[in-house]
């Protein structure tokens, strides 16, 4: 049994970094015969299906009904710019750019989500910290693109700066999510989700002049549509989100900086394409300025200051039972605090098919009563726990 609970994480996170790593490779491949916005429309159509199917049997109907306006501004907000135009534009972006360039340039998420945040949300600034590490992340950016400082403008080709802004469309997806306040499951809000960017995207593919007499059904193309909505979209994200109930938000989201090495290899062996020492520096560095933006929460992560898997169930718990330990990483000053629409610093929108949960790494089920731990800028707290039943 102990051996079960400490394998699984592993195979899961292994899981989960080669099916989204893929992606790229897959989206790059499967354009020479299906158009970019066809494919990712059809990717989403049999993504819903198997997503939603998956959710229905493992999900209350209570949960599985949106019941808040929150939640339905989520589920659009998560339909429309984290899923649906963010993967969109990846698509397009990734025909002109290699699976490994594609793939570091939309792993830039986690860098461009906090400045996001300090605009749309009342209650999130951005640190020194912050500060810093988005700047070292856009330096990292500007290696992996190769940009000249003397010709800023022409550096910068149209693909790159199409995967760009799937980037952006993707964290403000996240950050319109944690402004919604919903009360969803992160399953459940993309199970609902999904049909929108579906129907989205059909729609911008017949405005660009797409149709399905343009496909080349090709073993090569069924295979790449496979890959992409089932073992890169439907099975890869429960993985996901099975392992960030697991081990928490912070060891999951290294998924993110594995996901451009397993695309790189994966170019490189079917593709034939190649990557610069200058784009693998660039990487680097983009590494570098994610740890420095939660640099305090790995650390404290790394040490085991704060561990979700260590904290006991409670015997006993009523609905409304507060676990108020706030802890500073360094000072140990302890003070209640309320709920706040915080962004955590590793949004779940790196991967190139996800929605983030407002409710992080908790597990909705009885078995499973765990706290959630938030990331905020220099602390931490335990939420509000919340069992089931009562």
């Amino acid at each position: 049994m102990l051996a079960t609970s400490r394998t699984r994480p592993v195979a899961l996170f292994v899981l989960a970094s080669l099916f989204f790593g893929g992606t790229f490779v897959a989206a790059k491949a499967g354009q020479a015969y299906i158009p970019p916005l066809l494919f990712v429309a059809l990717r989403f159509d049999i993504a819903a299906v198997v997503l939603f199917g998956y959710a229905v049997l493992t999900t209350s109907r209570e949960e599985l009904v949106p019941r808040t306006r929150g939640d339905v501004a989520g589920i659009l907000a998560a339909g429309v710019f984290a899923i649906g135009l963010a993967n969109g534009l990846l698509f397009v972006g990734q025909g002109y750019v290699t699976s490994a360039v594609g793939a570091i340039v939309f792993s830039l998420v986690p860098i461009f989500s906090p400045l996001l945040a300090g605009v749309l949300l009342d209650d999130e600034q951005l640190s020194a910290a912050g500060a810093v590490g988005t700047v070292v992340g856009l330096i990292g950016v500007a290696l992996v693109i190769g940009i000249d400082p003397s010709n800023l403008l022409g550096a910068v080709d149209g693909g790159t700066a199409i995967v760009l802004g799937g980037a952006i469309s993707a964290a403000l997806g996240g950050v319109l999510i944690r402004r919604a306040e919903t009360t969803t499951s992160s399953t459940v809000r993309t199970a609902w989700a999904l049909p929108i960017s579906a129907c989205m995207l059909h729609a911008m593919s017949a405005a660009a002049g797409e149709s399905m007499a343009a496909i080349e059904w090709t073993m090569a193309a069924v295979l790449a549509l496979v890959y992409v909505s089932v073992f890169a979209g439907a099975i890869a994200y429960i993985a996901y989100f099975r392992l960030l109930d697991d081990v928490g938000a912070i060891r999951s989201s290294l998924t993110f900086y594995v996901s451009p090495v397993v695309a790189t290899l994966g170019g490189w062996a079917l593709l034939g394409e190649s990557l610069s020492a200058l784009a693998v520096l660039g990487f680097a560095v983009i590494v570098v300025g994610f740890a420095i933006m939660g640099h305090e929460t790995v650390t404290a992560t790394v040490r085991g200051l704060v561990s979700i898997d260590e904290l006991p169930a409670p015997a006993s718990v009523s609905t409304s039972i507060w676990i108020s330990a706030i802890a500073r990483v360094r000072s140990g000053i302890s003070r209640p605090r309320p709920r706040s629409r915080s962004l955590s610093v590793s949004l779940l929108y790196s991967l190139p098919f996800s929605s983030s949960d407002s409710r992080s790494n908790a597990s909705p089920n009885a078995d499973s009563q765990h706290a959630t731990i938030r990331t905020h800028t220099g602390d931490r707290y335990l939420r509000r726990f919340e069992p089931d039943g009562d």
